[in-house]
């Protein structure tokens, strides 16, 4: 898990909506760069201005298949045929 603090609201709101929605968010934090699942935004009441603490579960990257589409259906010689 990767734990961070914010106080950019609008940051804030991008992460609870990735938490919301199930989706996995991307933060920058000296010079790495970390995507994973929100599992938690909490504020702490006690800072002024207002503090959150944000805790990502890294995600392991999507393996892309090789062919992203299946191969076309044209003959092979289709040239001679027109």
């Amino acid at each position: 898990m990767f734990t961070f603090e914010t106080d950019n609201q609008k940051e804030v709101r991008r992460f609870r909506i990735a938490q919301f929605n199930g989706r996995t968010a991307t933060v920058t934090s000296n010079g790495s760069t970390i995507t994973g699942h929100v599992r938690s935004v909490v504020e702490s009441k006690s800072s002024v201005p207002a503090r959150w603490s944000i805790t990502l579960i890294p995600a392991e990257p999507k393996v892309s298949p090789i062919a992203l589409r299946p191969a076309p259906r044209v003959p092979m010689y289709a040239e001679d045929i027109y």
